[in-house]
């Protein structure tokens, strides 16, 4: 499919517009599933390691799948898969609201919700991309400031929902506004091109390409079209059978020789599809072996090497806090008096001003983002530290609202990891780099409610969130700083496609 050149506006603020809506009604929940944590604690009993799977799935799976979802994207485009997955945000918020245990919980909002929010996630970036070229950046940011306004509002609406509904009928409420999503994915116009060719003359254009190229021993287009007339003479001799007995005889000949060539024709056609699936096989083979080949030369950058661990230990130990920051306060004994704000609700709204403030000083020139970005893992490692002393209300909103704040480099990471690899092995980068971030968002909370239900306290639990955290930020310094960059530099050389992330910052 060709498309036209983005308009930078128009139409394009409405798919803005629906994108943002989309993130906000899809990512609500389970950013603030914080909230259904507790409730789901105390309806099945279980331990919290157990329970916060549920949640670490609905926010990695997404991620996980992402190369799934760029294919089905790609494939079918962005206005089906949104109105699809707008059918599994909802049918998954309403069947969990129906769950008999946890485990129909991993399935019906870990699995369906968080798959639903990674095909919707892909879809809005997609569709967004191809209606914005000089506006991207801001159009981006604009929409992904959704999820974050989403975990603001959803965390007071879940709780109140749940003291004037339940539990049940919150998450079918939930699911109901959910179904929105259908009315934005439906406004999703694909920008195609008003010149594209007609679906006759694309279908005999490929005609060509898939029978005529992988064969032993090649023909010409005119001997091709011989024998496709051939066949089509043999089979309409075949259905006019003459009545007259006189020629019977003549058509048993006409029919032996039909059946002659048709056998013929047979093997050819088997020997082509062989040939074809050879060569397909082949081709494929190479492409994974190119795939992996640039994959090892992506690790053997320093920078890149650190930057992958960096995220997943981020994860593992950054994300756990949006979780369970409310049962923080109620292991602290924190009095529900005393709450003016859920402190999830903290967490998002200073989550979005995070994004907003750490990716406009990435667009100065005297500011290094991979520094700005070490700088944010190190003192969310300190703030993480720090959570196991706060014994009140408003010191444990303070450091939401840090972490939070921190949490905002997600709007960075992209200028860190093209300033990394390079423009040209961005897409292959960041895929992976989102792989592990998913990894790390579907480990962390399950092992900090495991170091819960082992220690029944959560000091040890966020001291090692912390540790990890900075474990990461330390890696990533020291593979960034120029000293080390000199030394690795004159003891071997890279290749020629991988960028150091000096080299590739100068670019």
């Amino acid at each position: 499919m060709a498309f036209r050149k983005p308009p930078d506006g128009g139409w394009g603020w409405v798919i803005v517009v629906v994108s943002f809506f989309t993130q906000f009604l899809c990512y609500g929940s389970p950013l603030a599933v914080g909230v259904l944590y507790l409730e789901w604690l105390d309806a099945f009993g279980e331990g919290k390691g157990k329970t916060a799977w549920v949640g670490s799935l609905a926010n990695g799976i997404g991620l996980l799948a992402s190369p799934v979802c760029s294919i089905c994207v790609s494939s079918f485009g962005a206005r089906p898969v949104a109105i699809f997955s707008g059918f599994m945000v909802a049918g998954g918020l309403m069947m969990s609201s129906f769950a008999p245990n946890i485990y129909f919980l991993y399935v019906s909002y870990g699995i369906v919700v968080g798959l639903g929010c990674g095909l919707l996630y892909t879809a809005t970036v997609t569709i967004t991309c191809q209606y914005f070229d000089k506006r991207r950046g801001l159009a981006l940011g604009l929409i992904s400031t959704g999820s974050s306004v989403g975990l603001f509002i959803y965390a007071a609406l879940q709780r109140e929902l749940i003291e004037l509904y339940g539990l049940d009928g919150c998450l079918l409420i939930v699911g109901a506004l959910s179904l929105n999503i259908l009315a934005c994915g439906s406004l999703m116009r694909p920008l195609e091109s008003s010149s594209s060719p007609p679906p006759e003359k694309m279908f005999v254009d490929k005609v060509p390409d898939q029978y005529f190229v992988y064969r032993e021993k090649e023909k010409t287009v005119e001997e091709n079209i011989s024998i496709l007339e051939k066949g089509y003479i043999d089979e309409k001799s075949v259905n006019n059978v003459p009545d007259c007995k006189q020629d019977s005889t003549l058509n048993k000949n006409a029919l032996s020789s039909i059946n002659v060539n048709e056998k013929d024709t047979y093997k050819k056609k088997v020997v082509e599809q062989t040939n074809f699936c050879k060569q397909l096989a082949k081709r494929k083979w190479q492409l994974y072996l190119t795939y992996w080949k640039e994959t090892m030369v992506l690790f053997k950058n320093k920078v890149f090497s650190a930057l992958f661990v960096a995220i997943l230990l981020f994860d593992i130990g950054g994300f756990p806090p949006s979780l369970l920051m409310e049962d923080v306060a109620r292991s602290a004994n924190i009095s529900e008096d005393d709450y003016y704000m859920p402190l999830i609700s903290i967490i998002g709204i200073m989550t979005t001003v995070g994004k907003l403030i750490l990716g406009i000083l990435a667009d100065f020139k005297w500011v290094n983002t991979l520094y700005l970005y070490v700088t944010t893992l190190l003192m969310t490692g300190v703030a993480l530290f720090a959570i196991p002393f706060a014994k009140s209300y408003l010191t444990l909103a303070m450091l939401s609202g840090i972490l939070g704040f921190l949490t905002g480099n997600w709007s960075i990471f992209p200028y860190v990891t093209t300033k990394t690899v390079g423009i040209e092995k961005l897409t292959h980068a960041y895929g992976i780099l989102m792989f592990f971030a998913g990894l790390g968002n579907s480990l962390g909370p399950p092992i900090v409610g495991w170091f819960y239900d082992w220690t029944q306290e959560y000091n040890t639990a966020f001291y090692f969130s912390g540790f990890c955290v900075l474990l990461g930020g330390f890696l990533l310094l020291l593979a960034a700083l120029p000293c080390w960059n000199s030394c690795t530099n004159q003891s071997s050389k890279l290749p020629p496609n991988t960028y150091s992330y000096k080299v590739a910052s100068n670019a």
